[in-house]
């Protein structure tokens, strides 16, 4: 009797504590947050020459912040390890250019979207290719996957046998191999400033970025013969915009991401920033 008395008395201080550690989990209270973004993804985010970031987003994560009446650190964090740092625990969230898409939210939650402006190509201007057809043409993934392919077939015999440079993990990789494997050379590279370079070089013929990254790559100064070209993609598999990358347990942090940028969008800060940086609204509709 004593035995099972003690026992049924270990079971219930098991139950209580394990309530009372989801209770803490669900009630911790968020006063610091540590942001990761890459640094090299202009003008989403990038660094400056005295090592101090700047972009887009790092406006967009004062903003945030401020609202949340939290304390943020941004830390640079590669691109391609940023998803299994952020589950190590190494940060708190994402927010890098960083689109939510159905692959990736098998393994982390996303916020609601703060951009969006689709993926494209650029080229140099004394390149066969500068003149693809469908410049500016939007197609959607989403709605219209068969208006895509379709484009894209229009696109396949001035693709074939050329080499498209293109950032590793990014959803433009993605789209890539999905559409585009075995037309053309996938050659992929760390950093999008990588395969900018290479293309200047003449070792690539394309490159595949966001048209927000690429128009503004091709304003900046050394850049003056690189220019967007071809149609533009999204939805789908390129996802539903920029958004916040939270590992999945941390539901009140993204309740409040969530309220900080629908704030952003309602009082005009999405758009007014979007302005400065891209020269055109990216504010998800």
């Amino acid at each position: 009797m004593k035995y099972l008395t003690g026992l049924l008395t270990a079971i219930m201080m098991v139950a209580i504590l394990a309530t009372a550690s989801v209770v803490r989990a669900e009630d911790k209270k968020w006063t610091h947050v540590t942001i990761a973004t890459e640094g090299a993804f202009r003008p989403w985010n990038f660094t400056k020459a005295d090592g101090s970031l700047d972009g887009y987003e790092i406006e967009l994560i004062k903003y945030l912040c401020d609202h949340m009446k939290v304390e943020c650190t941004t830390v640079i964090q590669p691109f391609d390890g940023m998803i299994p740092a952020l589950n190590a625990g190494k940060f708190d969230a994402i927010i890098s250019g960083m689109s939510a898409t159905a692959k990736r939210e098998e393994v982390i939650a996303f916020s609601d979207s703060y951009g969006t402006t689709g993926q494209t190509f650029a080229t140099l201007k004394d390149s066969p290719l500068v003149d693809l057809p469908m410049k500016g043409q939007v197609f959607s993934l989403a709605t219209d996957e068969a208006g895509a392919v379709k484009a894209l077939k229009e696109l396949e015999p001035m693709l074939k046998g050329k080499t498209i440079g293109v950032q590793t993990a990014s959803i433009a990789a993605t789209f890539l191999d999905k559409y585009l494997k075995g037309i053309a050379d996938i050659r992929e590279y760390k950093t999008t400033e990588q395969h900018d370079l290479d293309l200047k070089a003449g070792r690539v013929d394309l490159i595949m970025a966001s048209m927000a990254y690429l128009s503004t790559a091709a304003a900046k100064p050394g850049n003056e013969d690189m220019t967007v070209t071809g149609p533009r993609f999204q939805g789908g598999l390129l996802g539903r915009g920029s958004s916040v990358g939270l590992r999945k347990d941390d539901t009140q942090l993204k309740a409040m991401f969530n309220d900080a940028i629908a704030a952003a969008k309602a009082d005009g800060t999405i758009a007014k920033l979007s302005q400065k940086w891209f020269g055109f609204d990216v504010t998800p509709k």
